[in-house]
């Protein structure tokens, strides 16, 4: 028996991980329950579960071996590491190679590209936003389940969020070190915790590299924009006869983004596909003709503001102002005219078609943010003899993207303009007289502010990890362990310019003609501010001192810090065997605290004389004091929270079936008891079951388990945020402040996971082939959601009451509406995952080298949402292009490689959609619409087929040159309408940047 007192300080951990299970009610479900854990292939290689994989075969890949393609599915996944153990929930894993080949500037975009991979986050998505928070972010989601619900690990360990959401940032990973991306396309909470609903995402590093490699790269669109370039360098060596292990590596990469057009009807850079699309909704009312309710439409032209200023309510509606303020009849598409009050025929607010586009502003939405990553990483190993080894590892990462998510600041026909204004011309203030009026209603896309809002988000990350991994023997069998304790802390900076205060720019178009000729700001509280006249009467130069009084040099800002520490320990071995073979066991324990602080602006949060940053920002009797929310957008407030997670696993291999004549078989068991300091104990199981048949190649598998997703900070203690927004209310488009606060009280999520397999793993009578197909289904119950801003309002006007009293609907420049989240949905998504891949060389036919082909495949049956509130519906999500989940997407793959010369041709398709299934499409002769059933006129969203091409030459041993061509016939993005001129793509399904090249050099030594 080897280190005795080693044994000792296991026997102790062993017996506190069972004391801990032990606790009322842990006992219970350890016996009767069985848990999910769907991680990574056991790896020597790898940290955390897979740390201590013992001598003798790898666990079986599917549907081919990884010697027969560098991408498989590999029946994987588990803390058990035993000889023939086969996991029964699937897992894909992407080689070095694969990622490679995919020459992407970042990860994550090559992983996000997987099927099963739907709702991710990453620098094309909400870049139409300045305070959600997650701009910026390259974040993974499984199953359109969002990436909180997605668990994404480094080596096997949790990773410090990057938000307060809980979510990683896969861009502050280091990335050239990466040998190889799990994807577990299965639930994994009994073995991980927390979070692992989806999936898990886990990102193995060569720990024990050695040598020196480098890669460099560039590229950019055929627009000649979003240049992008990446360096990143690793080095290691091993020292003290090979007992001393250092690696270390370098990253800097910057992809440029793709600027603003700014207004009008025009796509960046010579886009030409940006055609103003929109939904034209008529009011619920008027739908009782026969007509449908909703219309797709294109050119939509906002009647409530022009590019420079208009006029829309009352005698003088339709009267816009051009060049030096003067006026002009403006013009409304659709032949449409001014009712003077403040609609217009023909035309569906708050939409015409055509006419004057010169002041749309939703084109001007950046398309790909500017960012930039800077990441540092070291890990040192130590081996204190042949069986056990002490390990450090430190992670810097800097991520900061720079992106505008609109021009101007559009003030939609809600501003008073007073007759005796002195910017107004001459012959308007003689209208006002002739027509006995002494103010009008005013809109304006503000296009003459010198810039466009620009928001500057930075997150910067520090991780720091430290354990021990090895093995020993006890009661004559060998144990392997591995033991890690982590301190993460990620700071984000968001910084927003050229934002104007919502008082102080009322103040400043309020103007008055002093007696001395002067013009001046009519209100004395705001002229002993500082206030300096503004003039939006048409395209005039804005007025420096002006536009410093409305928009200071200190715009909205929020400084948050998240802290993440972990202690885990994990042990597996193998105490006995039965007749069918060796009994597996995995059992272990984790602490683990999460918290943060935020802090906002004054002027988001509130002016006090407390307020650490008040001389920056000094107060105002303009501007609210108390509740903040003085920003066009981008009002950040002060919040924090904390809480705390301990919890022990055990789970269980066992071999029931070992025959000639009928194959192995084995049962693999898992339980998990869960203490959170928020919301009290949870449980997560699992119980499957994997049978290699004694049919040459069949593999028979099936998985069902409880995960579980417990309240993230954000949810519990979220910061209030207040986004501008516009919202149909009676038929008429309406701004208001969406804020959104949190809820202490949500309970976890709790899920239920299934999926049945059938594997083809590369038969006798077919070698190099193999495929797998795989029914998974997911019900989420309890889930932590909110509605929508929009859903609130059509639920109030239904008669719900009590969503009513979340919303102030009638007060010009004081509506809002509350958001907040409660456990009151459920989702349930069920489909199939099909995956084949087949290797093979080419010599039989006469041609030199080989060819690999793979593909892989989801089909979304059904992902149905019901939101538990009365007056809703349950809503199917499968097949709604304007969201996450197509009804396929599709990843193939041809590759052929020939001694120093490699080319891969690669296929991306989405299936096309509708816009809701909810709509019910008619021509004519419609039914009358309702809240949940609307009508539409063509419920059809097109599809996508995307193909790009890439290829190497390796010069030499070390030396390799790439290149890769994305969307290579450069298919333009599908329209995606909203209620509102809000962005119009969906860049979640579709490439919204056009052909993209990328070249560079990868050097190996």
């Amino acid at each position: 028996m080897r280190n005795p007192s080693r044994r000792t300080l296991i026997n102790l951990a062993v017996a506190g991980a069972c004391a801990w299970l032990a606790m009322p009610g842990h006992a219970q479900q350890a016996a009767n329950q069985a848990a999910t854990e769907t991680a990574a292939p056991a790896d020597a290689n790898a940290a955390g579960p897979q740390a201590a994989a013992t001598p003798g075969p790898a666990p079986s890949p599917s549907p081919a071996t990884a010697a027969a393609i560098d991408t498989v599915v590999t029946v994987s996944g588990s803390r058990i590491a035993s000889r023939g153990f086969t996991q029964p929930t699937p897992t894909t894993t992407l080689s070095s190679a694969d990622l490679e080949k995919s020459a992407k500037p970042n990860l994550f975009n090559a992983i996000a590209e997987l099927p099963a991979l739907q709702g991710s986050t990453g620098r094309t998505t909400s870049t139409n936003s300045t305070s959600s928070g997650i701009q910026g972010l390259s974040s993974l989601s499984l199953r359109g389940l969002g990436p909180i619900r997605t668990l994404t690990l480094l080596d096997g360990q949790r990773v410090v969020g990057a938000n307060v959401t809980g979510v990683t940032d896969v861009s502050q990973f280091p990335q050239l070190l990466i040998k190889r991306v799990d994807v577990v396309t299965g639930g994994a909470s009994a073995s991980y915790g927390s979070d692992a609903v989806g999936g898990v995402v886990n990102f193995i590093t060569d720990r024990k590299f050695e040598g020196f490699k480098a890669k460099v790269e560039g590229g950019q669109t055929t627009y000649g924009d979003d240049r992008n370039g990446s360096l990143q360098a690793a080095w290691g060596r091993a020292f003290m006869d090979d007992k001393l292990h250092v690696v270390v590596s370098g990253e800097y990469g910057r992809e440029k983004g793709v600027p603003s057009p700014g207004f009008g009807e025009v796509g960046a850079n010579g886009r030409d596909w940006y055609k103003n699309p929109a939904f034209e909704v008529r009011p619920l009312g008027q739908t009782n003709d026969g007509k449908p309710q909703y219309r797709y439409i294109e050119h939509a032209q906002q009647f409530q503001y022009a590019k420079y200023g208009l006029i829309t309510n009352g005698p003088l509606q339709g009267t816009a102002f051009g060049d030096n303020g003067q006026p002009y009849q403006f013009q409304y598409g659709s032949n449409g005219k001014p009712n003077y009050a403040g609609g217009v025929s023909n035309c569906v607010a708050p939409f015409c078609v055509g006419g004057d586009l010169s002041g749309s502003v939703g084109a001007g939405t950046t398309l790909g943010m500017d960012l930039t990553r800077k990441v540092a990483y070291t890990r040192v190993g130590l081996d204190l003899d042949a069986d056990n080894s002490l390990f450090f590892s430190a992670n810097y990462g800097q991520v900061a993207s720079h992106f505008s998510p609109n021009p101007g600041a559009a003030k939609q026909g809600n501003l008073d303009i007073q007759c005796e204004n002195p910017f107004l011309p001459a012959s308007i203030k003689a209208a006002c007289a002739a027509n006995n009026i002494s103010s009008f209603k005013y809109g304006t896309a503000n296009a003459i502010f010198p810039e466009n809002i620009n928001v500057h988000p930075t997150r910067t990350q520090q991780r720091f990890v430290a354990g021990a991994e090895g093995r020993f023997n006890a009661f004559g069998k060998d144990w392997n362990y591995n033991a890690y304790a982590q301190h993460g802390g990620n700071d984000t900076d968001i910084m927003v310019y050229d934002m104007t205060l919502n008082s102080r720019y009322l103040a400043a178009i309020d103007a008055v003609r002093l007696a001395n000729g002067g013009i001046a700001c009519r209100n004395p509280a705001a002229v002993a501010s500082g206030c300096k006249p503004l003039n939006i009467i048409g395209n005039v130069p804005a007025d420096p001192a002006a536009m410093a009084y409305i928009s200071p040099a200190n715009g909205p800002q929020q400084h948050s810090r998240q802290t993440q520490q972990v202690a885990s320990f994990n042990l597996n071995g193998e105490p006995f065997s039965s007749w069918a073979g060796p009994v597996a066991i995995a059992t272990g324990a984790e602490w683990r605290k999460e918290e943060y602080t935020v802090r906002g602006d004054p002027y988001g949060n509130g002016v006090s004389a407390n307020s650490p940053n008040s001389a920056e920002y000094p107060a105002d009797p303009l501007l609210n004091s108390t509740v903040g929310n003085n920003w066009y957008a981008g009002n950040y407030h002060n919040a924090e929270g904390a809480y705390s997670v301990k919890e022990a696993y055990l789970e269980l291999n066992l071999p029931m079936l070992k025959s000639a004549a009928w194959g192995d078989a084995n049962l693999n068991l898992a339980g998990r008891r869960t203490r959170y300091s928020t919301s009290g104990y949870v449980n997560s199981w699992k119980a499957g079951a994997n049978w290699k048949t004694g049919v040459d190649g069949l593999m028979l598998r099936a998985v069902t388990s409880q995960d579980v997703r417990a309240p993230n900070l954000s949810e519990l203690f979220a910061a209030p945020v207040v986004v501008n927004a516009a919202v149909n209310h009676q038929g008429t488009s309406v701004q208001i402040q969406q804020r959104t606060i949190g809820n202490t009280q949500l309970r976890p999520e709790i899920a239920r996971n299934t999926v049945l397999g059938v594997v083809l793993s590369q038969p006798s009578w077919a070698p190099g082939f193999s495929a797998s197909i795989d029914y998974f289904d997911i019900k989420v119950d309890d889930v932590i959601s909110a509605l929508s801003a929009q859903q609130e309002v059509d639920l109030c006007a239904a008669g719900n009451q009590e969503i009513c009293g979340a919303m102030v609907l009638n007060t010009p420049g004081s509506n809002f509406v509350t958001v907040q989240a409660f456990n009151l949905a459920s989702l349930r998504n069920k489909g199939f995952d099909i995956e084949a891949a087949y290797r093979t060389g080419l010599t039989a036919l006469g041609l030199p080298g080989r060819l690999t082909l793979r593909a892989l495949a989801t089909h979304t049956i059904s992902f149905i949402t019901d939101s538990g509130v009365v007056g809703t519906i349950p809503t199917e999500g499968a097949g709604v292009n304007l969201g996450n989940t197509p009804d396929w997407k599709l990843l193939a793959t041809q590759t052929w490689d020939h001694d120093r010369i490699s080319l891969t041709l690669s296929e991306r398709w989405v299936s096309k959609g509708v816009y809701s299934n909810e709509f019910i499409e008619c021509q004519s002769n419609c039914p009358v619409s309702t809240v949940i059933h609307p009508t539409i006129f063509d419920n059809k969203m097109k599809g996508a087929f995307y193909v790009d091409i890439g290829g190497s030459y390796k010069y030499s041993k070390n030396l390799t040159a790439f290149f890769k061509i994305d969307n290579v016939a450069n298919v333009d993005p599908v329209a995606a309408p909203q209620t509102n001129l809000s962005y119009g793509i969906n860049p979640a399904l579709y490439d919204v940047l056009g052909r993209t090249y990328r070249a560079g050099v990868r050097y190996d030594f």
